[in-house]
């Protein structure tokens, strides 16, 4: 476990915040009529994320120099 200190509120440091920004690029005008319409739509947005792109949106520099330090990357 690697514990890597922020500021107590920091948003913009948290990689899911950036998933999410890229998501709801999809989602934004969308209207769905129902909860379960918006979870399935969420859900077949996941699936088409690639392991490469989420990196590229949640790598943040900060984080791969310190899992590179302790040789996990």
């Amino acid at each position: 476990m690697i514990l890597l200190f922020q500021p107590p509120y920091c948003p913009e440091l948290n990689p899911i915040e950036r998933l999410w920004e890229h998501l709801k690029a999809d989602l934004k005008w969308a209207s769905f009529k129902n909860l379960s319409q918006l979870q399935t739509k969420v859900d077949q947005l996941l699936s088409q994320l690639k392991p490469e792109v989420i990196a590229s949106i949640t790598g943040y520099s900060f984080i791969l120099d310190a899992l590179s330090v302790v040789s996990i990357i």
